[in-house]
């Protein structure tokens, strides 16, 4: 998909930073065809492109492995910890603790695993691949659904068309564009549309907003099922099956060992709503930036920086809560390089708001709760555009459902 998506456009820069230069000299030879002598850089670009020289002059694509033996630390804490309150604890409070505890873990486990998707850890394909498959036991989402839909997201960044990121009809639009007119998604290969049940949902998402990301997690293993079950071709489709079949067996087994059905139901509901935190970090990243139609990539206006510069902001915090933040708070510098370790976005961040403030593009950086502001009235003001919506106007009715629902065709 993600090449798909490229298709007819200048991929420097993308390709630049997803790959390493021993793909550079191992593989793209056998590619070559000819050099194009009239292509201009751009000033900006040709910044930023001395900044990745420079970053790799630094050293700073290198992993740095104690940071990783002390997340490790961090997260066996967090799970034997919820284990024990979740199986010893002498009160509901004690237990409900646990799966606090527990969705804490789940969040914090999703850093290693994006870490992992991006082949930022070992640093070769196969075996970080690997690790993040076997450890869906433990967190319980599909790698390969990820690779698939996190570097699509990445390429096309809030592109109405192409982005699954921020294709979430009927239930949530981030922005009117995605139900101006209706549009095929590439993603899901299927037309998008407004209808009945979409125009409530959407047109109340302002106050949905955070029940839904509480109940994400759910949406989550059922795409990653989906992607497993698929006949596209996967890597380490059957260790992936078993590691989900091993994260469910335990998962519902600690469930199921509350004393009553109500306690069970809310060990599953309170760790997953926690969890939840997680999507709330993701989306307030790109919600409220700009969306487009299309593909990027045109001009300077549009090139691979300035899109992900338009499309994604960064969270500021403090230094030493960015293991919280599990690096999402460095969405800029992630989106720019997105090979770089996690452990080393902070240091990049200067380098890149140099460049910004020399060309004078914007780079923005709200705290965490004015970020959380800024989606809700991203969303709010998609609401009232939906709420006003009526036959004949933004695609109203033009869908399979309504066509079913009306027995027409």
């Amino acid at each position: 998909l993600p090449m798909e998506n490229m298709a007819g456009k200048d991929c420097t820069d993308v390709f630049a930073n997803y790959h390493a230069a021993k793909v550079y000299k191992n593989m793209l030879p056998c590619y070559y065809v000819g050099e194009v002598s009239d292509y201009k850089v751009y000033p900006h670009v040709a910044d930023f492109r001395r900044v990745r020289q420079e970053l790799l002059r630094r050293g700073l694509f290198e992993t740095d492995m104690r940071f990783y033996w002390k997340m490790a630390s961090w997260h066996a804490l967090l799970f034997f910890g919820a284990l024990y309150m979740s199986l010893g604890g002498a009160s509901t409070a004690v237990r409900m603790a646990g799966a606090a505890v527990m969705g804490i873990f789940w969040q914090q486990l999703a850093g290693i695993g994006h870490d992992l998707g991006h082949s930022g850890v070992t640093h070769v394909f196969w075996k970080d691949h690997l690790i993040g498959s076997t450890m869906a036991s433990l967190m319980g989402l599909s790698t390969c659904w990820w690779k698939r839909n996190h570097n699509t997201h990445h390429v096309v960044c809030n592109s109405v068309e192409h982005d699954p990121d921020i294709q979430h009809m009927p239930i949530l639009a981030v922005t009117p564009r995605v139900f101006a007119k209706p549009y095929w998604s590439t993603y899901y290969t299927k037309w998008v549309s407004m209808d009945g049940a979409a125009k409530f949902l959407v047109g109340n998402q302002h106050f949905i907003f955070y029940p839904m990301m509480a109940v994400a997690r759910f949406n989550l293993y059922v795409q990653s099922w989906v992607q497993l079950l698929s006949s596209e071709r996967l890597h380490y489709r059957k260790v992936e099956i078993c590691a989900m079949l091993v994260y469910f067996c335990w998962v519902v087994k600690l469930a199921t060992c509350m004393p009553t059905w109500l306690e069970m139901l809310s060990w599953l509901l309170t760790s997953h709503a926690v969890a939840g935190i997680l999507h709330v970090q993701i989306v307030i990243s790109h919600w409220a930036m700009e969306t487009y139609h299309g593909h990027a990539y045109n001009d300077e206006t549009d090139d691979w920086y300035i899109t992900q510069l338009k499309t994604t902001m960064n969270v500021d915090t403090f230094p030493m809560l960015d293991f919280v933040h599990i690096g999402l708070q460095f969405q800029i510098e992630h989106h720019l390089y997105p090979r770089l370790p996690r452990h080393n976005l902070r240091k990049a961040k200067g380098l890149v708001m140099d460049v910004c403030k020399k060309h004078d593009i914007h780079y923005h950086e709200p705290g965490f709760f004015q970020a959380n502001i800024e989606t809700i009235r991203a969303l709010y003001r998609t609401a009232l555009i939906a709420k006003q919506s009526n036959k004949g106007s933004h695609g109203f009715y033009e869908s399979a459902l309504w066509d079913g629902m009306l027995l027409a065709g």
